[in-house]
């Protein structure tokens, strides 16, 4: 009956025993204080829908992982990589997304029966908040059994 809750604490643990996330948040990303450096690397989880399908409910999920870029005070001397670790954060913000989605398909959430169904789509983003952030926003349905009873 507390499918809602189950979805947000099932993937609220998840990041939280991830090594390269620090802090989870979710709800309106606008009231993230992003301002603060020391919650970083971030997952933030937004509930898009939800649809009922007989005995299963399909939740659509943004869910955004981000870190902090560095900039080095050095000129940059490679005009491809620059002189920050965007790239570095946008590789390992990438990485987190697709541990998620492996374990979806056919990890320890699967075998709890959360699962996903579709392609997950993945859009990069960077400088998109107060600090210099990178990452990247995975778009995809999550699906669980409907514990609702009748009675």
């Amino acid at each position: 009956m507390a499918n809602y809750f189950t979805l947000l604490n099932t993937l609220r643990t998840h990041f939280e025993n991830d090594a390269f996330i620090n802090t989870v948040t979710e709800g309106d990303i606008f009231k993230v204080d992003l301002a603060k450096q020391t919650i970083f690397p971030l997952t933030h989880i937004i509930v898009n829908s939800s649809s009922i399908e007989n005995n299963i409910i399909r939740f659509n999920v943004s869910i955004l992982c981000m870190d902090i870029v560095d900039i080095s005070k050095n000129t940059a001397t490679d005009q491809f990589i620059g002189n920050d670790n965007e790239q570095d954060v946008l590789n390992t913000m990438f990485s987190v997304q697709n541990r998620l989605y492996d374990v979806l398909r056919r990890g320890d959430l699967y075998s709890d029966n959360f699962v996903t169904e579709g392609n997950a789509t993945l859009e990069p983003f960077a400088e998109r908040f107060e600090n210099y952030l990178a990452g990247w926003t995975m778009t995809l349905d999550i699906l669980m059994s409907n514990s609702m009873t009748i009675c």
